[in-house]
């Protein structure tokens, strides 16, 4: 059986999981035959994961400014995307005119121009982009897409969606890049792509109208101050102000940290440590948004960057009756640990009030591993051998499109104070097929 050749471009902190399973698990399948960032040290690292604790071989290491390069020197049937959003459309774009097939880490993009770019070149090219939203793997979710598929509460006409992000987690989108909404497109283009993705995935269908509104309650210098906080920092690392604070992040003693981002940042100057409550933050802490789906059910959604506890809740009403979720997750910050322990579930309990009857508990299987055990599921459906999905968990470009403009419209409500038609940002052919 002839290996299918990966090449992978970004290697930070959600990199791992991808190259560890092509060289652990599916190594009899897949091959890694190249590397791709902007920072060598980072590279230098992911290569000595590589060989000395996954038994694999190093692979050739270029830069982000070799990255046709590469692709022509390795011949990858596919590019793996992980590098940092905004970026993301450069080289999928590339990769596809260059003949490869292309799996993206979420978001697919953002914003809608970048959109309109990435799905010109697939029907340009013809080559195919899948974007990898594990959260419709892990099984409450999928049991959440099976029980209304099989119409337990008839029509779905109403959502309730609240997502909590702790302390821990949250405060780490506010350290990090993202904290540049040029970057990230903000949390509602980051982070909420996986929950629309997933009213979608459930419901089945696509967001028509959106409002939203959203601002930076907590996070930020100006935010403390008015709390009465006097004793400020730029980042951790050798700055003692930063001593004794619960939201600082000390990477000196971590060895993942200290790897992918301290020994590395004499390579690109890139920071992992900032404070939250630092100047220069563009993005949302708190947010609200409503949607109108095409199926003409509506969802009120909120998303909460400093809550005590991480996790979310979710309550359908239907045309039968009504299913709610809770699903509670562990404390996890991006490269701090190994990414299977990312979105591990505490907790989790469905819950069917039928219209006329008694409301009843679901039996959820256990999932395993990071997102909730959808990881590893997913994984083996892009790297293995998986049997035929009822549940069509396989994200295409269509889906990392209708997911992410959920978020690029609710931030052009933010900035108008108004209403947004989500399919005048871009066109999309086959959208009315489908």
């Amino acid at each position: 059986m002839e290996k299918k050749r990966y090449a992978h471009v970004g290697i930070g902190g959600r990199a791992r999981m991808y190259y560890e399973a092509i060289a652990k698990t599916y190594s009899e399948t897949s091959e890694l035959v190249a590397f791709c960032d902007i920072n060598r040290t980072r590279m230098e690292y992911a290569n000595d994961i590589l060989e000395k604790e996954l038994g694999y071989h190093k692979v050739p290491m270029y830069g982000a400014d070799e990255f046709e390069k590469m692709i022509i020197e390795t011949k990858p049937d596919t590019v793996i995307v992980t590098s940092i959003d905004r970026t993301h459309h450069r080289y999928i774009i590339k990769a596809m005119e260059l003949g490869c097939d292309v799996i993206s880490e979420k978001p697919m993009t953002m914003d809608a121009a970048k959109c309109q770019d990435i799905i010109d070149c697939i029907e340009r090219t013809g080559k195919k982009l899948r974007v990898t939203f594990n959260y419709r793997y892990a099984p409450h979710n999928t049991k959440m897409r099976e029980l209304i598929m099989n119409d337990t509460i008839g029509k779905v006409t109403q959502v309730h969606f609240e997502w909590l992000l702790n302390t821990s987690h949250g405060a780490d989108y506010f350290r990090r890049w993202h904290r540049d909404k040029r970057n990230s497109g903000g949390l509602l283009v980051h982070k909420a792509t996986h929950h629309f993705d997933l009213v979608n995935f459930w419901l089945g269908t696509y967001p028509k109208r959106v409002f939203a509104m959203g601002d930076l309650k907590f996070y930020g210098r100006e935010n403390a101050e008015e709390r009465g906080v006097t004793k400020f920092y730029s980042r951790v690392h050798g700055q003692e102000n930063a001593n004794g604070d619960p939201f600082a992040l000390v990477m000196d003693g971590n060895k993942y940290l200290e790897n992918l981002y301290l020994n590395a940042e004499k390579d690109d100057g890139y920071i992992r440590d900032q404070s939250v409550f630092g100047d220069n933050i563009s993005i949302e802490d708190t947010m609200n948004v409503l949607v109108q789906y095409q199926s003409g059910a509506q969802m009120s959604y909120s998303l909460n960057a400093y809550s005590p506890w991480e996790g979310f809740r979710v309550c359908f009403t239907g045309t039968k009756g009504r299913i709610e979720i809770e699903v509670v997750e562990a404390v996890y910050i991006n490269g701090k640990d190994k990414s299977e322990v990312e979105g591990v579930v505490n907790g989790s309990k469905i819950v069917v009030y039928p219209m006329f009857g008694n409301a009843y508990e679901v039996d959820i299987q256990a999932g395993i591993g990071g997102h909730g055990g959808g990881d590893r599921v997913l994984l083996n459906d892009i790297f293995g051998t998986p049997a035929e999905d009822p549940f069509k968990r396989a994200a295409s470009h269509i889906d990392g499109a209708m997911s992410i403009l959920t978020g690029i419209s609710a931030n052009k409500s933010i900035a108008s104070g108004m209403p947004v038609d989500v399919m005048s940002l871009v066109d999309l052919p086959g959208f009315r097929k489908i």
